[in-house]
């Protein structure tokens, strides 16, 4: 099994990220939790590891993103 493992920072807060290639050309990007398991986030998919990774990195930046009020 084929899994890289990243630490990401986004809005300030640390995220450890496993991508995981579950089929020859598709892999699975989720967060890991503190017990180590995977979180019930949804998980991100991508053709390489960088793709889904990013993926879920786009997602968490918008989702703690500060919220924006109209002028």
């Amino acid at each position: 099994m084929t899994v890289h493992r990243i630490e990401q920072s986004i809005n300030g807060r640390t995220y450890q990220i496993e991508a995981m290639l579950v089929d020859p050309e598709r892999w699975r990007a989720y967060l890991v939790s503190t017990a180590g398991g995977s979180t019930a986030l949804m998980p991100f998919y991508g053709t390489t590891a960088e793709q889904a990774v990013q993926q879920l990195t786009n997602w968490l930046t918008l989702a703690h993103q500060p919220p924006t009020f109209p002028v």
